[in-house]
C-alpha cells in the first residue's frame, strides 16, 4: 500500500533516494550535500544543451528531480557557452560553496554517472554528443561510447540519404557532396543540368 495514498509520489521519492545514495557513495554521507550537488550539476548541464534536448532529458528525470532541474530555467538563453570541463567544474564549485566542502569535479562525475545508469542510453548518447569534447570526458566511458556510436549512425544515415537522393561523396578527408547524375545536379542547383538556377 502507498505510504501517502499516491503511488507516483512514493515512486519518485524512492528513485530520488536511490540517486542520492549513489552520489553519497562518491562525495560522502551527507544527503543535503548530495541533493545540492545533484541540483547544481543538473542545472549547469541543462544550461549547456539546446532547448529541445534539455526538455527531452528533463522528461526522463524523476518528478522530484525534475523540479530542481527546471528551477530558474531560462530557455531563451540556451545553450550557454562553456568549452572546457574546467569552466564547467568552476561554475559547479561556485554554486556549491554554501555547503560542506566537496570536490566539484567529483560531484560532476558522480551526477553524470547517475544519469548514465538511470536515463535511457539513447538520451544520454544525445546529451553527451551535444557537449564539447572536454566535458564529454567527464562522463563514464560507456556514455562516451554511446555518443560515438550515435554520431557514427547519424553520419551513416546522412550518407545513405545523400546516395538515395543521387549524390555521391568525393571520398576526400573532408567529404563534400557532388551530383552523381545530371538529374542530381539539377536538384542541387535548382535549375537545369549543367547550368545555374534561373
Amino acid at each position: 500500500m502507498s505510504a501517502n495514498g499516491i503511488d507516483v509520489f512514493d515512486k519518485t521519492l524512492q528513485t530520488t533516494n536511490i540517486w542520492l545514495d549513489e552520489i553519497m557513495e562518491d562525495i560522502g554521507p551527507d544527503r543535503k550535500t548530495a541533493w545540492r550537488a545533484l541540483a547544481v550539476v543538473l542545472q549547469k548541464l541543462r544550461n549547456r544543451l539546446p532547448v529541445g534536448l534539455a526538455a527531452n532529458l528533463g522528461a526522463q528525470l524523476p518528478i522530484l528531480v525534475r523540479g530542481i532541474y527546471y528551477d530558474q530555467f531560462r530557455p531563451d538563453q540556451l545553450p550557454v557557452e562553456c568549452e572546457t570541463i574546467e569552466q564547467f567544474c568552476a561554475e559547479v564549485g561556485e554554486w556549491l560553496q554554501d555547503n560542506r566542502p566537496v570536490d566539484p569535479e567529483q560531484a560532476v562525475r558522480s551526477v553524470f554517472g547517475v544519469l548514465s545508469r538511470h536515463i535511457s542510453e539513447g538520451e544520454i548518447g544525445n546529451v553527451v554528443q551535444a557537449l564539447p569534447e572536454s566535458i564529454r570526458k567527464a562522463w563514464p566511458q560507456e556514455a562516451r561510447d554511446q555518443a560515438k556510436e550515435r554520431m557514427r549512425q547519424s553520419a551513416d544515415a546522412q550518407q545513405q540519404f545523400a546516395q538515395e537522393q543521387g549524390f555521391i561523396a568525393r571520398g576526400d578527408a573532408n567529404p563534400e557532396l557532388e551530383p552523381a547524375s545530371a538529374q542530381a545536379e539539377q536538384t542541387m542547383t535548382g535549375g537545369t543540368a549543367g547550368g545555374p538556377a534561373r
